[in-house]
């Protein structure tokens, strides 16, 4: 019997990442335990700045009809998708990262001005000398509770954090629920992602990228370090 891999992160992301891990020959259900919303937001005078700074599409899905005073500023977008997604909205798109928001802002240089839009939920930035970023925040992910009856299925699970939001909503929903946390097992994006799930799992691991080609292949390895090869 495979061991099942468990992602809890919210739609569209759910769906792509079910699908990748299931062409992976994994066990992959899925439990949104989050909403994407937008969040209200004034708009800047777009001459203020050269460049828009983008850690997730939801920042277009959701982003509204304020997005459409910004269309002539280029984009850098961490990663693919992101740019996908970008040049769908019918923004050019001028840098494209690999190792996450650090990764990303510490590849450019100035002097730039960059405007950042962003969800509630956020990693802070450390931008090098002569880039400056200033932010809006254009959507949030709302918590969805976790149905009882769905705690049977995290035994032996290897969960899949893709956020420190959804670790700590994980975490609280397990304590809440009484989930055994020695039973199931996390891998996580990222190191904060991480400790932001607190203890007492039976493992955390952290893939050895933030993205989550990275994140399945962890997930791959502890399913067949476990004996239960997927």
């Amino acid at each position: 019997m495979s061991r099942p891999v468990i992602v809890i992160r919210p739609e569209p992301g759910l769906a792509q990442t079910l699908v990748a891990a299931r062409q992976m020959g994994l066990d992959a259900q899925g439990l949104a335990l989050f909403d994407i919303a937008p969040v209200g937001w004034d708009v800047p005078e777009v001459g203020n700045f050269d460049g828009l700074f983008i850690g997730s599409a939801n920042a277009f899905r959701h982003g509204g009809a304020g997005l459409e005073g910004l269309r002539t500023l280029p984009v850098h977008a961490v990663g693919k998708t992101t740019a996908a997604i970008a040049r769908d909205s019918g923004f050019r798109v001028a840098s494209t990262g690999q190792g996450g928001l650090a990764g990303l802002v510490e590849s450019l240089s100035g002097p730039m001005r960059l405007l950042r839009l962003s969800g509630r939920e956020r990693v802070d930035l450390w931008p090098p000398p002569g880039i400056e970023v200033a932010e809006r925040i254009v959507y949030e992910a709302r918590p969805v509770a976790m149905p009882p009856t769905f705690t049977a299925k995290l035994d032996g699970a290897v969960v899949l954090l893709h956020s420190a939001a959804a670790a700590r909503h994980f975490s609280e929903q397990c304590e809440l629920l009484g989930a055994p946390r020695s039973k199931i097992t996390l891998a996580a994006l990222g190191p904060r992602i991480a400790d932001a799930a607190g203890s007492g799992w039976a493992e955390a691991r952290i893939a050895a990228a933030p993205n989550d080609a990275a994140l399945l292949e962890l997930a791959s390895e502890m399913c067949q370090k476990n004996g239960r090869t997927a």
